[in-house]
């Protein structure tokens, strides 16, 4: 039952936030008493109260989209109407974006240290000191610079994001095995190491983070020397294990046989695994049926390409960072014109902020921006050229248009050529299957289909292998001459 507040103010009084921080208690025990502690921290705290005017109150969040997630889950209605039934006026709220320095609290025993001035703070004097965790030495496989605080949340990565956060405060317990995939840059790394920071920082955890290729190259090493139980023991023995670039492990027999086997050791013991690879599962061609099935067991998520929003707020973090500051129609310009992955969004700040320190000292203009960062904002042209190039040459033979093999138009003239674009581009570029459905306009499980009918027509008909080839060779011809 929700409890009345006492205004010490008159009717028409323009300060809510006594109503704000008691309606954030009721909201706070409700989640509560729904064991849903955890999803309060994530969504809710983003909220912050920074002032009331008339009969609006002015809220601060760290993006649009966390503004839209919350509008969506209901969770601004539920607080309008608490506050409503609180204080007796009918309020608006009002919302402005704030990036925040810390997006997650620090944990508990049961997950929960909250703000000492929070208007929902709960007793937790077994809460291990913040003193203590400063002091704890950082793990040596992993990289302080992957948090979950320094992560820039977006709708790209929202589901990745939680999916990690929740396998971080529960390892072996909500999703396991967890499997992050996606192009390069897009923040698999990060999120997979931001996993292993917290749990190691939180509860101490034994924790192994490894490439796929490093396991693979141990494992030899290990066979050479005659020490495999040696190795057995290090990698069935811990509380987590992450391994990145799986697809690496392709054609690697043994190292598939012995990560099976670890695979299962540490399962049934409900010991936390996550992976990242390039690409979803159903794609790793030279890989064993069976670790196929343990990678597909658990939840199995994709990182998509930032969208402009979350591109600026990127770069802002980053130049927040590095202590650096830019002029804002250059953040803006980075944010516009590259939209490949973070890694060329750090690279061109980097630019950029050397420039302006070492050669200009002058306020940095948009013409000297796109002089310097051509390279960048080229880079996701020239890759897009390539499947451009691959329709072109494949409209070109079956006489259709690269509009009909873009479109939407399902006859049989056009899906035959279609899949068959769809196939060469994922035989000789490096796109994911997801770089390459968005060429397309369609998903990657679109392209996984059409790959699979291209295969199977190629293993029925000999002459159709030998067209495909015929046409894979126009096509690199082709990109020789443009």
């Amino acid at each position: 039952m929700k409890k009345k507040v006492k205004a010490e103010y008159n009717y028409g009084m323009s300060d809510f936030k006594v109503f704000w921080e008691e309606a954030i208690k009721i909201l706070f025990s409700e989640y509560e008493s729904k064991n849903l502690s955890d999803e309060f921290h994530l969504w809710i705290t983003s909220l912050d109260y920074v002032k009331s005017h008339d009969s609006t109150i002015v809220l601060s969040v760290p993006s649009n989209f966390f503004k839209e997630q919350l509008i969506r889950r209901g969770d601004i209605g539920k607080l309008k109407n608490i506050i409503t039934d609180l204080s007796g006026q009918d309020l608006l709220f009002e919302f402005e974006i704030k990036q925040r320095t810390n997006k997650i609290t620090e944990n508990t025993e049961d997950n929960e240290t909250i703000k000492e001035d929070s208007p929902y703070k709960k007793n937790v004097s077994s809460a291990p000191k913040t003193e203590d965790k400063k002091n704890l030495k950082s793990h040596p496989q992993l990289s302080e610079k992957y948090s979950f605080d320094n992560f820039v949340l977006g709708n790209n990565s929202a589901f990745a994001y939680n999916a990690a956060l929740s396998v971080a405060k529960n390892p072996g317990k909500t999703y396991n095995p967890l499997l992050l995939y996606g192009g390069v840059g897009l923040g698999k790394t990060h999120l997979m190491q931001a996993i292993g920071n917290y749990a190691w920082k939180e509860s101490k955890s034994k924790i192994i983070y490894i490439t796929a290729e490093n396991f693979t190259n141990e494992f030899i090493k290990a066979l050479g020397e005659k020490t495999p139980s040696k190795f057995k023991e290090k990698y069935r023995s811990v509380d987590i294990l992450l391994i990145d670039d799986i697809h690496f492990l392709q054609k690697k027999d043994g190292t598939q046989e012995e990560l099976f086997h670890t695979f299962n050791a540490l399962y049934d013991s409900n010991k936390q695994i996550v992976f990242t690879c390039d690409r979803p599962v159903s794609e790793l061609k030279n890989l064993s049926d069976r670790l196929r099935s343990r990678f597909e067991r658990g939840l199995n998520v994709d990182l998509q390409p930032p969208d402009y929003e979350t591109r600026r707020a990127i770069v802002e973090k980053k130049l927040e960072q590095s202590n650096k500051k830019i002029p804002s129609p250059i953040i803006d310009f980075i944010a516009h014109n590259i939209a490949s992955n973070v890694r060329d969004l750090e690279a061109a700040i980097l630019k950029i902020v050397a420039y302006n320190e070492l050669i200009d000292k002058q306020e940095i203009t948009i013409e000297t921006a796109n002089q310097l960062l051509r390279d960048f904002i080229s880079s996701p042209k020239q890759a897009n050229l390539g499947i451009d190039t691959i329709i072109k040459v494949i409209a070109e033979e079956y006489g259709i248009s690269s509009s009909d093999i873009k479109g939407k138009k399902r006859t049989k003239n056009i899906i035959m050529p279609r899949q068959i674009a769809m196939y060469i581009a994922r035989e000789i570029t490096e796109f994911s299957t997801t770089e390459i459905g968005a060429e397309f306009g369609r998903d990657h499980t679109t392209v996984v289909h059409s790959c699979q009918k291209i295969e199977e027509a190629i293993k029925e008909d000999s002459k159709f292998d030998s067209k495909i080839q015929l046409l894979i060779r126009t096509v690199k011809d082709y990109k020789k001459t443009i």
